[in-house]
Formats: structure tokens, C-alpha cells, sequence
């Protein structure tokens, strides 16, 4: 039976380029493991610590998970791609290259009968208003080609420290990726909950979180957060009738 895959937050290239390339490994793995029955496939977001398309230039490495997307593209397989908050900065390249669309909102999808919403999941539901305010100058266009005239060796080098500066502020050290904060402070859950006042839908899927998460809302409406690959190798998968998280062992 074909089924529908989610996946999100390799965040390749951190902390370090062993555990990364390990990390990149395990990945291609599973990518090869479930390609006989992938229906579709969905990346949402943070695949990479940080990624900034210049027009001839694209970041260092990756060549095993990008091989292996191009790999599946090219077997016929639709691959999506929701930008992340470390790699929002996308230009074409996975568009021209790999045949991947590539998304800088949530967007909804009819899969197999059944309504999702997909996307990330950065910058939703109530607060972090100072994240949220530096989300727009991150996409503002004029903000981009400013930054666009460093050249790599500067750009990429100073947006690799800030990356990693956030990661240790915020990302890796906040019990908040790691614990569930409850129904009422779950702000991905608080923003499903909003757009279920105005819109059904049967799934609301995202990453960022870094915690997998299924939680039913409404009945025969859930949210799911597909977890991350540093700490947990988790995912989602939908056959048509059942969707549920999945771990990939180390």
C-alpha cells in the first residue's frame, strides 16, 4: 500500500560535521528503506542548520541527502518542501535542480480523501513577538539582497555563528523542546484550535517543535508534530486510513 510520509528538522550541518554527516547518513537510509511505498513525500522544514541560495552559490555539503532527493524526484515521487526557520532563505534552487516545490507558508492539501494543513509550524499561534518581528526582516526582499552582496565566505560564515548562537539561546537548552507544555500553552495546538473555528480539517501537521505530538482536538481532527532527527528519528505516516507517528531506530 502507497503512504504519504512527513518529516522535518534534520538541521544538517549541526552542532558539528561528524554528527551531521552520521546524521545525514541515517537519513538516506530511511529514505531508502521506505522508497518502495512512498506515495508522497513531505519535508517541512529545517532540513539543513542554515541555507542561503546566493545566485551561483549554494552552501558546502549535503551531497548525500540531496543526491537521494533527487534521486526520488527523479523515480516519479512528488517531494514538498515547507521552509524552516533555518533554511527560509530558498531561491529556486531545489525548484530547478530537484524538481521540489518549495513552500514559505502553511498550505493545505486534499491527500487521499482526507483535508491536512502542513507547514513548519515557526512564527504561529499567540506570542514570540520578537521572533516574529525578525522573521519579516529575514524575508523582507531588500533585507535579502543586502545580504546577498557579502560574499559566501562572509555571509555564510557570519549567518553560521548567528544560527548557532540561537540554537544555544534558545533551541537546545529550552525544556520547552523537550516537555509537553499542556493543551492551553501548546501554541502550535492554540493556533490549529483558531483555524479550526473558521476551516476544517482532518490533520493539522507540522515541525519545529521538536517533540512529537498527536493530539486530537476534535474528533476525526488532530494535530501532529513530526518530532525531529537529533533527538528522536521520528516521523508520520498516513495510508489512507491511519495516521500515526513512527521511529526510525539509531
Amino acid at each position: 500500500m502507497s503512504k504519504i510520509y512527513f518529516i522535518s528538522d534534520f538541521h544538517l550541518g549541526a552542532p558539528d560535521p561528524v554528527s551531521s554527516l552520521e546524521r545525514e547518513k541515517r537519513i538516506c537510509r530511511f529514505l531508502d528503506e521506505i522508497t518502495p511505498d512512498i506515495e508522497q513525500l513531505f519535508l517541512l522544514g529545517d532540513m539543513f542548520d542554515f541555507w542561503y541560495e546566493y545566485t551561483d552559490v549554494v552552501p558546502k555539503g549535503y551531497t548525500r541527502i540531496l543526491g537521494k532527493l533527487a534521486e526520488l524526484s527523479d523515480k516519479g515521487i512528488p517531494i514538498h518542501f515547507f521552509v524552516g526557520n533555518h533554511d527560509m532563505w530558498m531561491k529556486g534552487y531545489f525548484e530547478k535542480e530537484l524538481n521540489i516545490p518549495v513552500y514559505h507558508e502553511p498550505k493545505a492539501f486534499e491527500l487521499k480523501g482526507k483535508k491536512f494543513l502542513i507547514g513548519h509550524g515557526d512564527g504561529l499561534g499567540p506570542g514570540d513577538h520578537g521572533y516574529k518581528f525578525i522573521k519579516k526582516i529575514f524575508r523582507n526582499p531588500i533585507c535579502q539582497l543586502l545580504f546577498g552582496t557579502l560574499h559566501p565566505w562572509v555571509g555564510i560564515g557570519l549567518a553560521n555563528y548567528f544560527s548557532r548562537k540561537s540554537r544555544e539561546s534558545t533551541g537546545q537548552t529550552k525544556l520547552s523542546e523537550k516537555d509537553w507544555l499542556g493543551e492551553d500553552n501548546e501554541w502550535l495546538l492554540i493556533y490549529c484550535k483558531e483555524v479550526l473555528e473558521k476551516v476544517y480539517y482532518d490533520y493539522f501537521v507540522f515541525g519545529h517543535r521538536h517533540l512529537p505530538i498527536d493530539f486530537e482536538i476534535l474528533p476525526h481532527s488532530r494535530y501532529i508534530n513530526t518530532g525531529d532527527w537529533i533527538n528522536y528519528n521520528s516521523y508520520a505516516v498516513f495510508d489512507g486510513v491511519t495516521m500515526s507517528l513512527q521511529y526510525y531506530p539509531s
